[in-house]
């Protein structure tokens, strides 16, 4: 019997599992309006314990996808995104037009999903 472990992962399927997990996203999206310290993304990201963004910010790093310097005064360390970081802005601007077109901001911000006239027919 063939053991779906054995066998090659689609590349897509390797990328969703890494952008689906938490807080991912949203740190690289702080970080595509440019360098940030750690407390900077840790409010744009907003909810985040400081022992999981570290955890999410080492990961990144490891994965090639941001480098950590040493901060410029206004803090001890500063994140940016690499250029395969940055390569993700197409597809947070890919979520941000669908959500634009899908989803609506209502009472502060929150979004609730709405059905196009399109997927009601």
């Amino acid at each position: 019997m063939d053991d779906p472990r054995a066998r090659p992962r689609c590349p897509a399927t390797a990328g969703i599992e890494l952008l689906q997990e938490k807080w991912v996203l949203l740190i690289v999206h702080a970080l595509l309006a440019g360098p940030k310290g750690f407390n900077a993304i840790g409010r744009e990201v907003g909810g985040c314990n400081p022992t999981t963004l570290t955890q999410r910010l080492a990961r990144l790093e490891a994965l090639g996808l941001i480098v950590k310097t040493e901060g410029d005064g206004t803090c001890r360390a500063c994140y940016r995104l690499t250029e395969a970081g940055a390569q993700l802005d197409g597809v947070i601007g890919a979520i941000h037009r669908w959500a634009d077109r899908h989803l609506r901001a209502e009472h502060g911000g929150a979004t609730t999903s709405v059905m196009t006239r399109d997927a009601r027919a």
